[in-house]
């Protein structure tokens, strides 16, 4: 001990060591809980921030926020199960025109591919120009086979809100994906080949595996 630590009190010296203890515990907690949250911090940035385009892990695009559909709009409801919408004009989905045909067939198959979880999915199509519907494909895609509801697009009169709602970020010819709470959380390209089959149902596996909140069966 120096001279200059004898014009020091004990008692000061002892809590000037118990500070420093104190400092490196701290500088050590906080390099742990760091270490700790690296992995984490990392992968939040690179699915938030940098989104690396083949590192996705939805092949539908999210909707964020989510878009709430309005309960006037459709003779139908949306609470309780989670629904793949499409619209399309009945004047195109007819036989001879494959590209809105096969759509149907695809909602279809991906609803049955989902075995004994298919009866949390309802499928919907809006007939957009509020025609009737070819009878062959009003039959092929009734609620009994398919588990198709058919409904005609809302009253012209909000015909525009609706529009705004089906083509949010521009994506209104796809599929679209609202949650049991009412709202559009994702859209699915309008694609109909065996590998954007494989691709959606792997989404709605992941979906309805991790989520079952306001479903009601």
């Amino acid at each position: 001990m120096n001279d200059q630590d004898l014009l020091i009190p004990a008692s000061q010296v002892d809590r000037q060591a118990v500070d420093a203890r104190t400092r490196r515990g701290r500088i050590q907690m906080i390099l742990l809980l760091l270490a700790c949250a690296a992995p984490v911090i990392a992968s939040y940035l690179a699915y938030y921030v940098f989104k690396p385009e083949g590192g996705k892990t939805n092949y539908g695009t999210l909707i964020q926020p989510p878009q709430a559909i309005n309960p006037s709009w459709l003779d139908i409801s949306f609470s309780g199960k989670w629904t793949l919408l499409v619209a399309r004009p009945a004047s195109e989905c007819r036989k001879g025109n494959d590209a809105c045909v096969e759509l149907l067939y695809l909602m279809r198959q991906v609803r049955l591919a989902l075995g004994k979880e298919k009866n949390r999915v309802q499928l919907v199509w809006v007939v957009s120009d509020r025609l009737p519907v070819d009878p062959d494909i009003k039959q092929a895609y009734d609620p009994e086979t398919a588990g198709f509801i058919i409904v005609p697009a809302p009253d012209p009169k909000n015909s525009t809100v609706w529009l705004t709602w089906l083509n949010q970020q521009n994506l209104g010819s796809g599929i679209q994906l609202i949650d049991p709470s009412g709202e559009k959380m994702m859209v699915f390209p309008d694609k109909a080949e065996s590998k954007d089959f494989v691709r959606m149902r792997k989404d709605l596996d992941r979906l309805l595996k991790l989520n079952r909140k306001g479903e009601k069966i």
